[in-house]
C-alpha cells in the first residue's frame, strides 16, 4: 500500500514562496508518473503538475505554469512543488498523489494514491 505524506504548506504573503513536498512510502515509487492537485474551498480537485518518471518530463495546469516547478528524487522517492509569486487564488489544500501508470493525465481518475494534503493560503 503506497502512502503519501505532503508537507511545507503555510500561511504566506502575496508574492512569497513556499515549497511543498511529498514523501512516497510502501509501494513502488518509480515507472509511475507523481502530480499534484489543489482544492479550494467550495471547488472541486484540479490539476496543477505532474512529473513523470523515466526522463522527468513535467506538465503544468496554465494557471500556474512559469510560477510553479514540480521536481522528483527519485532515490528519495520524494516529490517537490516550488511555488513561487502566490496570489491569493492559489490558496487551496495542495494534494501529492501517484498516477495509475506512467502516463500522463490531468483526471483524479489518472491516480489511485492520494495524500492526506496540505493546506496554503495566500493572504493579500
Amino acid at each position: 500500500q503506497v502512502q503519501l505524506v505532503e508537507s511545507g504548506g503555510g500561511l504566506v504573503q502575496v508574492g512569497e514562496s513556499l515549497r511543498l513536498s511529498c514523501a512516497a512510502s510502501g509501494g513502488i515509487f518509480g515507472n509511475y508518473i507523481m502530480g499534484w492537485f489543489r482544492q479550494a474551498p467550495g471547488k472541486k480537485r484540479d490539476f496543477v503538475a505532474a512529473i513523470e518518471y523515466s526522463d522527468g518530463t513535467t506538465y503544468y495546469a496554465n494557471s500556474v505554469k512559469g510560477r510553479f516547478t514540480i521536481s522528483r528524487d527519485n532515490a528519495k522517492n520524494t516529490v517537490y512543488l516550488q511555488m513561487n509569486s502566490l496570489k491569493p487564488e492559489d490558496t487551496a489544500v495542495y494534494f501529492c498523489a501517484q498516477g495509475t501508470t506512467w502516463i500522463h493525465g490531468s483526471s483524479e481518475l489518472d491516480y489511485n494514491y492520494w495524500g492526506q494534503g496540505t493546506q496554503v493560503t495566500v493572504s493579500s
